[in-house]
């Protein structure tokens, strides 16, 4: 059977609490106990087993990721399809809002990005199958739990996925450091719209770039001229989040 590793206080407690499917949690001997009581009195109401373990076993398990001492077994992360995002979108009687990362493959860059499409109110974000950062135990970590509840949809062909979004109307927005238009105040963001951020190094593909409706730069004063992808992506959810909340 497939498993998945959830480590870290914020990200397994999160899991808890969204009902995510969770086979054994396991404690580090040396764990602070303000940490993870909440953890323990939770997985006790759901019946969930609870092993306390030497504390090298869980630095082992989940190698390279702070997890104070708790992590958890679960079942594989269960991917959304487009159209379910899309229906989250109309259910809330709410303009679509995606996030598109072409090519995005550092996980610690993707668990940013959805925590901050968490707090921005973004319904989903779509990752294309090859090439992409994947929901693992990092990107859940860097989400602080947020990977549980924004929607994360894998697509074959990004290029297909951005002209179904536009027949649904949606309005296809890239990032581009050589845009012309600026980011903030240019009305693009109050209806139905998808986000495209690029690769880490190489921004867009020529191909999701030229499919895109309307290219976007943030404004730069100092002598570097780009920002990392993470934060550049922060900034235009929060324009998106603000050009929306002015509009009600």
């Amino acid at each position: 059977m497939e498993e998945e590793w959830i480590a870290g206080k914020h990200s397994v407690t999160e899991a808890l609490r969204s009902g995510r499917t969770i086979n054994k949690i396991w404690i580090a001997d040396t764990a602070q106990k303000h940490l993870t009581q909440p953890i323990i009195a939770e997985a006790k109401k759901q019946g969930i087993v609870i092993q306390h373990v030497d504390k090298r076993k869980l630095d082992q398990t989940v190698p390279g990721i702070q997890h104070q001492g708790v992590v958890a077994q679960a079942a594989p992360y269960a991917y959304a399809e487009v159209e379910d995002i899309l229906e989250a979108a109309k259910s809330k009687n709410e303009h679509p809002f995606l996030i598109l990362l072409d090519e995005i493959e550092d996980p610690h860059n993707l668990g940013s990005i959805l925590r901050t499409a968490d707090c921005t109110g973004a319904h989903g974000v779509i990752v294309p199958k090859r090439r992409s950062a994947a929901v693992t135990a990092t990107v859940s970590k860097t989400s602080a739990g947020a990977a549980e509840y924004v929607p994360v949809a894998r697509v074959s062909n990004l290029a297909q996925t951005i002209d179904r979004l536009k027949e649904e109307g949606v309005w296809v927005v890239g990032t581009d450091v050589t845009a012309r238009e600026g980011v903030f105040g240019n009305g693009v963001f109050t209806g139905p719209v998808a986000l495209v951020i690029g690769n880490e190094n190489k921004g867009m593909g020529r191909l999701i770039r030229e499919k895109c409706d309307v290219l976007v730069k943030l404004p730069m004063q100092g002598q570097i001229n780009s920002l990392n992808a993470s934060v550049a992506a922060g900034v235009v959810m929060y324009e998106v989040l603000r050009a929306r909340q002015e509009q009600e």
